[in-house]
């Protein structure tokens, strides 16, 4: 039985309301005395005294184990002055209900059947979400498993009966199994978990955002290319070279793509020390960078030389994005058209969104990854899965019972460590270890 804990479910900072939950056994009789608690799901208001204080109240209790955490549950409404929430989780505490760790609510109702593995996930990014599409695919992989689970572990489930029985009959009992049919059933489930692992790796990108540095000469452009996927003017814009002198950075979602950008002082040798310092910046952004848009104004005849020295060292990473094309009179254009040509003036943006999302989604439609596995865990079993069936799918015809039965008995478990049915402490600790206090 665990011990009654409790949390701050607001954050600490000067609101009207403060909202303090807790969970455990037998609540009623823990707060008797300190708070009667008022009939199940039913709001009351209590009059709650401590060492001095004076406080209104409304509680509302929730009885287990039809609550969030399986358990007793019982949240406080009280005023949302930090200090007084301190003192009355203090004066819980001095009634034995330690202070939770972050995310044990949400641990003790996976503990206790009330939420799944993969919902506690969904929930945490939910949380941290900060753009529109984070919260759309947060919310979209809530509540039910994924379908094509349950449809891969009914697949497995029969013949992972039939290998196990040939192992321990087959010489007794004539029992076989038959590997060709094996291979043929499972085909169409290594192309489902193929699609799920490239649906997978593109969510990622959504899940986390995508981090963009914008780098060039002065005046290439990028303030202007910086505001306008931003949504707003952060940056100042004129066209005196050497205007931006630090790094911007901004969060904001851009044609369905989460974006972290940053805009980067021009880069080239300057006297200027202010000036210097700001392309001193330069290098630990791009370093950090997921891609670098390389800004080359369209009326250049080829990139700086100094900038293509400073990008070097980021092959691979960096796409080169002609500029300004708005400055172009036909003849110029006609001679740009194998270059990705941009103007961010008149918003003529349509050929960088096309590879950003060819880069980091596959070509495929944010809509089209709702749903779709986007943590690192899970995207790793997914990864694990596709090797074992991959392995099964490979052995030599005829081969030992044994070797298909601990294949699939490998691949079942994968799917269960993929759901949370097989609970490894390690694994919850990573996934719980990003919740807040009262969650």
């Amino acid at each position: 039985m665990f011990q009654p804990i409790c949390a701050p479910a607001t954050a600490l900072l000067p609101s009207a309301v403060g909202i303090i939950r807790i969970s455990g056994p037998d609540l009623a009789g823990t707060l008797q005395g300190f708070l009667p608690l008022p009939k199940a799901r039913t709001a009351g208001l209590r009059q709650l005294r401590w060492d001095g204080f004076d406080e209104k109240a409304l509680v509302l209790f929730f009885p287990g184990p039809a609550s969030y955490t399986g358990e007793d549950v019982v949240e406080l409404q009280v005023h949302g002055n930090p200090l007084l929430v301190r003192r009355l989780l203090g004066r819980l505490q001095a009634l034995g209900i330690r202070l939770a760790e972050p995310g044990e609510f949400t641990r003790r109702a996976l503990l206790n059947g009330k939420q799944g593995l993969m919902e506690a996930e969904a929930l945490r990014d939910l949380i941290s979400a900060q753009t529109d599409q984070q919260l759309r695919q947060a919310q979209a992989r809530a509540g039910a498993l994924p379908p094509w689970i349950a449809a891969a572990k009914a697949r497995i489930a029969p013949w992972m009966a039939r290998a196990e029985a040939a192992v321990d009959y087959g010489e007794d009992e004539g029992i076989g199994l038959a590997l060709d049919g094996l291979k043929a059933d499972l085909k169409g489930l290594l192309i489902e978990f193929h699609v799920e692992l490239r649906r997978s790796e593109a969510a990622r990108w959504l899940q986390g955002g995508i981090r963009i540095a914008l780098a060039g000469r002065p005046n290439a452009g990028k303030s202007t290319l910086f505001n306008t996927l931003a949504g707003e003017d952060r940056a100042l814009v004129t066209e005196v070279p050497g205007t931006t002198r630090d790094v911007l950075e901004v969060t904001c979602e851009w044609r369905g793509l989460p974006l972290r950008l940053f805009d980067t002082a021009g880069l080239r040798q300057t006297e200027d020390r202010v000036e210097a310092l700001g392309v001193a910046r330069v290098h630990p952004v791009l370093a950090q960078a997921d891609l670098i848009l390389h800004l080359i104004p369209a009326r250049d005849p080829k990139a700086d030389p100094e900038v293509l020295k400073a990008l070097a060292p980021f092959e691979g990473r960096v796409l080169d994005v002609r500029t300004q094309s708005d400055e172009l009179d036909g003849d110029d254009r006609r001679l740009k058209t194998d270059d990705l040509t941009i103007s961010a003036l008149t918003n003529d943006l349509d050929a960088l969104e096309a590879a950003l999302k060819a880069r980091f989604l596959e070509g495929q439609s944010p809509e089209a990854l709702l749903g779709a596995l986007a943590t690192a865990r899970q995207r790793e079993l997914l990864g694990e899965l596709v090797d074992q069936v991959e392995l099964l799918l490979g052995l030599p015809d005829p081969c030992a019972a044994e070797l298909p039965a601990s294949l699939l008995q490998g691949a079942w478990g994968l799917l269960a460590r993929l759901t949370g049915e097989d609970r490894a402490e390690s694994a919850l600790d990573q996934v719980f270890s990003g919740f807040c206090l009262g969650k």
